[in-house]
């Protein structure tokens, strides 16, 4: 039974009998339905570890982390409001992709090839990232065998109940060389070891106030040195992982809730793959570990573009 169930009052039934105006209107009492994240209703964002055996061989597709049964909303859905999926390209193969969304971004895994979107055409290669509006296809072409990661917001508009119509952006390539400069230059400063995050964020001109990838979108590129780690924060944004490299002996730790000392109460340890991706869902405390030799890689996909705009990121650090 439902922990909430002895304080809910009925609710008032529909007008089967009334006029067509009045048959869906329902009440509530306000303590059962003011907060419906519950099992039983709303049922909270999960944990979820995706595999990078789900895209590791075969025919040129699309592979979405569908988490939509989970969590009651219409598939595909990794998330209420974003879908990230594997991309596999055979070598010489194409893809034409219907995101409707506003937003979509890609990181390239592996391979090289084009992509065609909104009027744009130009190359992508390894470690490349490119950002596209959803209004209309997008065609990835692969010179050679490729892999990608893409987010979208398609699962939102489709809540809302609209369609894309206007592009807020332009098709917006972000090249390797320069984002692992970037990060280079962040974790050779003299004080990286004392920072939150030895990472960047991936910014587009048109969204000076919430200096994100897209509007809705938002994007780091980030290093967890060898034998060190970053310490717990949470947001209320869900985090759509992907480890780009990583040793044994790189994991995460999620919390619903930290101790006075700030330590992590009754902790979840995934433990990385290169090329995987998890969810964390949004409002848990997690931290992000390397008890490796060697330096690794993550990209961190959130709708944290939004909830900037709305001012409910609520971002925290110990």
């Amino acid at each position: 039974m439902d922990k909430y169930s002895p304080q809910q009052s009925p609710v008032t039934l529909r007008d089967e009998d009334g006029p067509a105006i009045t048959r869906d209107a329902e009440y509530f009492e306000y303590s059962t339905a003011a907060n419906p994240i519950r099992p039983s209703l709303t049922p909270r964002i999960p944990f979820h570890f995706f595999s990078p055996d789900l895209y590791a061989e075969g025919a040129s597709r699309v592979v979405p982390l569908d988490m939509s049964e989970a969590l009651k909303c219409e598939a595909p859905a990794t998330g209420p409001g974003l879908c990230a999926s594997f991309v596999r390209v055979a070598a010489g193969d194409s893809l034409a992709l219907q995101p409707e969304s506003t937003s979509t971004v890609f990181y390239v895994i592996r391979g090289a090839g084009t992509v065609e979107a909104h009027g744009a055409t130009f190359e992508w290669n390894e470690g490349d990232f490119f950002t596209a509006p959803g209004v209309g296809a997008i065609k990835l072409s692969a010179t050679g065998e490729a892999a990608l990661y893409y987010v979208n917001d398609a699962p939102l508009l489709r809540y809302l109940g609209v369609k894309p119509a206007v592009a807020r952006f332009e098709p917006t390539l972000y090249r390797a060389e320069k984002a692992n400069a970037e990060l280079r230059t962040v974790a050779s400063q003299p004080n990286a070891g004392e920072k939150s995050r030895v990472s960047i964020l991936l910014g587009n001109a048109n969204f000076p106030h919430t200096r994100t990838v897209t509007h809705v979108l938002w994007a780091m590129y980030g290093m967890i040195g060898a034998h060190t780690q970053q310490k717990p924060h949470r947001h209320q944004s869900i985090a759509l992982d992907f480890i780009v490299d990583c040793d044994k002996g790189c994991y995460s730790l999620l919390s619903k809730e930290i101790d006075q000392d700030g330590n992590m109460v009754d902790p979840t340890r995934v433990d990385w793959e290169s090329g995987c991706a998890f969810v964390t869902p949004p409002g848990y405390w997690h931290a992000h570990f390397n008890e490796s030799d060697r330096d690794a890689r993550l990209i961190p996909i959130q709708d944290a573009g939004l909830q900037t705009y709305l001012r409910t990121l609520d971002i925290r650090f110990t």
